[in-house]
């Protein structure tokens, strides 16, 4: 089977709800990745042969927002682009359709990512078109419509995570020192500038000044246990589940070259990793949260490998609920798993993420020589992916 790379991958730092990227849209911050992944790799835009790139929240960003974002970056206009929602596994996927293209000799190299602006969600008013012949509209948030509510049980992703908490056993305590863990690991590798050489610096322009944001404004390495104990429970009375222990609201882009081996040599890339394969499964709905099980389970199955094989794994925590309990049912040394935090401390812009915590792995691997790693995603209305890559510097 023909070999396919991973070059170059970046990301923008996270940024916080309404904060510091909030005057940037989605395809403003593809753009942005887009063209340091370029840069970085010195590769021509002209050899691009498609581009995939993960948005969730749509609404209000225009037509096709991975075009708008691959011509903001100087992609000529005879590559095509297609905008990818598989909702938190958006950017992953947009690297496993990278994948599939070159393994189908669609193309040899394809820019892959995922971008969202969380901040920019709009509000609707439905019904507006028709008119209202008496009493009041709604506004609906589409942030939470789209991107935080479960459109088959009709309830938000939270209640999913209290699902799984009831069923796997996955007390309060336990989701709250996970948080904190994964607070405290980000806040060190933040300050030991471990997500550096992975970073790219977004230009904000102000009317005062420009600005660079390079920096993950979302960790909070000040937090303690006793204060995520002291956070009321955000959807079921008598829950579990806090803002604490919970995935932010965050704005963010991440991407990649994706490109087979005989072109890497031809243009004399330097690949971080090769793409082993992928999985793609559906689970039920009120426990989504575990679709990395059978997702992570899938693709072992399909390589022949088993648990003890993989070095690292990212594993997107949507919420510490739903982490514990993938952990604990895959029988995952927790050691080896978001080594330096994850979403609860980093951030979730839905439709980046996939790709962000792919990036994170493929750098965090080549830090430490590890082999194998699998990056992994539970997706709202029941889905679950993962990804399973090999170091190409050892």
């Amino acid at each position: 089977m023909k070999k396919v790379a991973l070059v170059s991958p970046l990301r923008t730092a996270v940024g916080s709800f309404n904060k510091t990227l909030a005057p940037l849209s989605a395809p403003e911050l593809g753009a942005t990745v887009m063209t340091a992944c370029l840069q970085q790799s010195k590769l021509e835009p002209d050899l691009i042969d498609q581009i995939y790139l993960g948005n969730v929240l749509q609404a209000g960003n225009g037509q096709n927002p991975a075009r708008q974002a691959a011509l903001k970056a100087g992609i000529p206009i005879g590559v095509p682009e297609t905008t990818i929602n598989t909702v938190c596994g958006s950017g992953l996927h947009a690297v496993a359709l990278a994948y599939n293209s070159i393994l189908a000799e669609q193309g040899n190299i394809v820019l892959a990512g995922g971008m969202e602006s969380m901040s920019n969600a709009p509000y609707l008013l439905r019904n507006a078109r028709n008119g209202y012949k008496l009493g009041n509209g709604e506004l609906v948030d589409s942030l939470v419509a789209d991107g935080l509510t479960c459109p088959i049980n009709n309830y938000h992703m939270g209640i999913t995570a209290e699902n799984v908490a009831e069923k796997y056993g996955i007390s309060r305590l336990e989701q709250d020192e996970f948080a904190f863990e994964s607070q405290i690991k980000a806040a060190e590798a933040k300050n030991k500038k471990v997500f550096d050489e992975q970073i790219v610096p977004v230009m904000i322009k102000t009317k005062k000044e420009t600005i660079y944001f390079t920096e993950d404004e979302h960790i909070r390495g000040n937090t303690t246990k006793e204060k995520l104990a002291t956070l009321k429970t955000a959807f079921k009375e008598n829950g579990t589940v806090t803002a604490g222990n919970a995935s932010g609201i965050n704005d963010g882009a991440a991407a990649m070259l994706v490109v087979s081996e005989d072109k890497c040599k031809e243009h004399a890339l330097k690949p971080l990793a090769y793409i082993k394969g992928y999985s793609l499964v559906g689970v039920d709905p009120a426990y989504m949260g575990m679709g990395p099980v059978k997702a992570i389970s899938t693709l072992l199955k399909q390589q022949g490998m088993s648990i003890d094989d993989i070095d690292l794994f990212e594993i997107n925590e949507a919420f510490a609920a739903q982490a514990v309990a993938v952990m604990k049912e895959l029988g995952v040394n927790p050691e080896k798993v978001n080594v330096n935090g994850g979403a609860i401390a980093i951030g979730h812009p839905v439709g980046a993420s996939g790709a962000r915590i792919l990036v994170t792995l493929v750098h965090e691997m080549a830090r430490r020589s590890s082999r194998y790693g699998i990056a992994s995603l539970c997706i709202g209305t029941g889905m679950g992916i993962a990804m399973l890559v090999e170091n190409a510097l050892i």
